[in-house]
């Protein structure tokens, strides 16, 4: 099972440390907080935002204003990993959009600002809860996965369902607009 550094120790990136610890992955979980990420879930290795990321996957679970400052402390050791962008880039004021100039997608926005890394889209069209439980209305919690780098795309479904959730092959990275 593959390494996962998680970004961000909120709701979903507790729920997403769960699934991977679930799935059997080593997982670190880097904040600002460090005891805060240390909790995240159990058997998460909790690190202080400036710390080495170990994954081989990346999951941003951070609000996307946030992406700038992160990609500015790590786009170095981002190079060569598959990076999972969790956001939903929305103006909670207005309700718009909330994207860089140009961007039609935060995700193909990362892609371009990472093009060393793989970029794939997942986690942001369901909820922490559902993904911390696993289940949907009775049924397993999907998640949506978007990417131009099959293998990514599929190494990140793996852990997914490796924890007993399904996932849904979405397309390529346009199609997380």
């Amino acid at each position: 099972m593959s390494n996962i550094t998680i970004f961000g120790a909120g709701n979903i990136g507790s729920a997403v440390a769960g699934i991977a610890v679930k799935a059997g992955a080593s997982v670190q979980v880097i904040d600002r907080n460090p005891d805060k990420a240390a909790a995240a879930a159990d058997g998460v290795a909790g690190a202080k935002f400036g710390e080495a990321v170990t994954g081989d996957i990346v999951v941003l679970a951070l609000p996307f204003p946030a992406y700038e400052e992160t990609l500015a402390a790590y786009a170095g050791q981002f190079a060569g990993k598959t990076i999972v962008d969790v956001s939903n880039p929305i103006d909670f004021t207005t309700f718009d959009l909330a994207l860089p100039e140009g961007a039609k997608s935060a995700a193909e926005w990362l892609a371009g600002k990472l093009p060393q890394s793989k970029v794939v889209k997942g986690f942001n069209t369901t909820f922490a809860a559902t993904l911390a439980t696993g289940v949907n209305d009775g049924a397993p919690t999907v998640v949506q996965l978007a990417s131009d780098d099959d293998a990514a795309k599929k190494s990140v479904a793996a852990f997914i369902e490796a924890a007993g959730l399904k996932t849904v092959d979405a397309g390529p990275l346009p199609a997380s607009q």
